[in-house]
């Protein structure tokens, strides 16, 4: 009996703060702005869903029927085997040539004290923060004068301009959380700068490769702008081939249509959760630098 008399007043101050929060017109403002954002997300993501596997459907509130043949009917009619098997290439080969490049500048940036450093890290953050139109263009007029727009090696170019930029902002701070005394340690025990490289640096560094990768990955798929702007019909990525798919001229079935956007969508959710499993975000943002004491 004593128990429950002691239990009833830390249940009503529960209920009391239960109330007031929800009572608070924060609390109700913030739950109608997520509630219509979810909806409409459930709409954007819901109809194209639901026509991808619809019969027919014009004035109901649902497809007349079910079923799975414009999976493929989009994948022969759209020659999806070939756009996937571009799209994967493309991503590669812009992933290990921007880790390439990127991660020995990311050192260079995070050991090295230089004039115009500032300046260096401002012209990488530019292509990134820009939109990849205003330099597109110009970019793609090159690739077409020099004849490497329309080609697999043109979109690899081109992807290459905003991925090596966010390779070295992202493998700065995981450069930067590594101890130099460990390299002076090395050093200091006989090894050359190649050993080092190699057999220190880079299994500390594993980390940051994976999560540069797999977010440049997930960018190269999505990237539209320069792909679209260099590709030709034997290079274009899923993105664009869905973008041709939609305004190119002729008669084309909306549910086949709608059947490749869910085929993009899924691909990108994969790659997602795929980032999400192997990336921390907080160390793409989290720069760890040790204040050293000396006696």
């Amino acid at each position: 009996m004593a128990d429950l008399l002691e239990r009833r007043p830390a249940a009503r101050a529960k209920e009391v703060t239960r109330r007031r929060r929800w009572g608070r017109p924060g609390t109700w403002i913030a739950a109608a702005v997520f509630g219509f954002f979810f909806v409409n997300l459930a709409g954007v993501v819901g109809v194209p869903l639901a026509d991808s596997f619809g019969t027919r459907w014009f004035t109901t509130w649902l497809p007349e029927g079910w079923t799975t043949k414009w999976y493929g009917a989009a994948w022969r009619e759209f020659s999806l085997g070939q756009v996937f098997w571009t799209t994967a290439l493309v991503s590669v080969l812009v992933v290990a040539v921007s880790v390439l490049i990127g991660v020995p500048a990311a050192y260079a940036l995070a050991r090295r004290s230089f004039p115009g450093k500032k300046l260096v890290l401002l012209l990488f953050l530019l292509p990134i923060l820009v939109p990849p139109l205003t330099y597109g263009i110009p970019l793609a007029t090159v690739l077409y004068k020099f004849h490497l727009a329309g080609t697999l090696t043109g979109v690899v170019l081109a992807n290459l301009v905003p991925s090596v930029p966010f390779v070295v902002l992202t493998m700065t701070p995981f450069i930067e959380q590594i101890d130099p005394r460990i390299e002076a340690a090395a050093r200091m025990c006989g090894a050359r700068t190649g050993s080092v490289l190699l057999r220190v640096l880079t299994p500390l560094l594993v980390p940051g490769i994976l999560a540069a990768s797999v977010l440049v990955l997930v960018r190269s798929v999505g990237m539209f702008e320069l792909t679209f702007l260099t590709a030709g019909p034997d290079s274009q990525t899923l993105v664009v081939a869905l973008y041709y798919a939609v305004f190119s001229a002729g008669i084309r079935t909306q549910q086949s249509i709608d059947a490749m956007a869910v085929m993009y969508t899924l691909s990108m959710l994969v790659l997602l959760v795929i980032a999400l499993r192997f990336v921390n975000p907080t160390q793409l943002v989290t720069r760890v630098k040790e204040e050293h004491t000396h006696p």
